[in-house]
């Protein structure tokens, strides 16, 4: 595993292809963590669409976006499958948030949440409007997911400093 970004300091710029539900069209694009600055980024790291806990996890973050809204958040969901998948995936459960494509896990080693077997941990990284880290959860088994009501606690927290 990769170490991972640290507490207070600034997180590496990345890019990643993915897309978001529209009404009813899936707006695909490329997603660039420094094009988001301003406000902040809430990364959610899982390991698969489709399964139970992930799908838990993205369903129950998609029904809180007003609350992400109002602490000026965006939620994008990160996972090894391809954009195909995501579609199919955010189509099925009405998922609201951007879903991100990182198929050789790139992303996931450099936040160190890559992990041999399950692909990737469950995790989540609080990225302030300035781009710097101010909390995160990396889970050891993933069973379970911060919920958003812990997020929008940690969101508050942090403000747009």
């Amino acid at each position: 595993m990769g170490s991972s970004p640290q507490l207070g300091r600034p997180v590496a710029d990345f890019t990643l292809a993915g897309g978001a539900l529209d009404g009813d069209t899936y707006q695909r694009r490329d997603y660039t963590l420094s094009a988001a600055r301003g406000r902040a980024v809430v990364l959610a790291f899982y390991p698969g669409d489709n399964t139970a806990v992930c799908t838990k996890q993205l369903c129950s973050y998609s029904s809180g976006m007003e609350t992400f809204d109002e602490l000026d958040a965006e939620v994008w969901g990160i996972s090894p499958q391809g954009v195909d998948s995501h579609e199919s995936f955010a189509r099925t459960h009405g998922l609201r948030m951007p879903l991100l494509a990182d198929p050789g896990r790139e992303i996931a080693r450099s936040f160190g949440v890559a992990a041999p077997g399950i692909g990737v941990r469950r995790a989540v990284f609080l990225v302030d409007a300035d781009g710097v880290l101010r909390w995160k959860h990396v889970a050891l088994l993933g069973a379970t997911f911060q919920s958003l009501d812990t997020l929008a606690e940690h969101l508050s927290g942090i403000g747009n400093r």
